[in-house]
């Protein structure tokens, strides 16, 4: 997975750069083929919350978003991937159900007999 991390108003230091790409990568278990991440953190200096991780998640058939706003850089970063693993989590449930669904005429097959 490629991931593009990005800051704007605010100096990207490694530590944050290597912390972002290690939550955001565990994204990976759940798809064998996302493409790629957009990670964009933000500082915001005349607000109360005044960090910002956004992120976009492209993955096969989806595009997964969420945003947060937090006063600290690190907890916005966990606070984000959480929503993005609850959305990619319920995402694949999905999937996996619509797999497991028989059509409707197979079950009234399966019953007769």
């Amino acid at each position: 997975m490629q991931i593009t991390i990005t800051g704007q108003h605010l100096d990207l230091t490694d530590s944050i750069k290597n912390y972002a790409d290690e939550k955001i990568g565990r994204l990976g278990r759940y798809f064998d083929h996302v493409s790629n991440a957009q990670v964009v953190l933000k500082h915001l200096p005349h607000e109360k919350l005044s960090n910002v991780v956004d992120i976009t998640v492209n993955a096969p058939g989806h595009v997964f978003h969420a945003e947060v706003h937090d006063a600290d850089m690190y907890t916005g970063i966990d606070l984000v991937a959480d929503k993005l693993e609850a959305q990619v989590r319920s995402y694949k449930e999905k999937l996996q159900d619509r797999r497991n669904d028989q059509p409707a005429g197979l079950a009234a097959i399966v019953e007769a007999d």
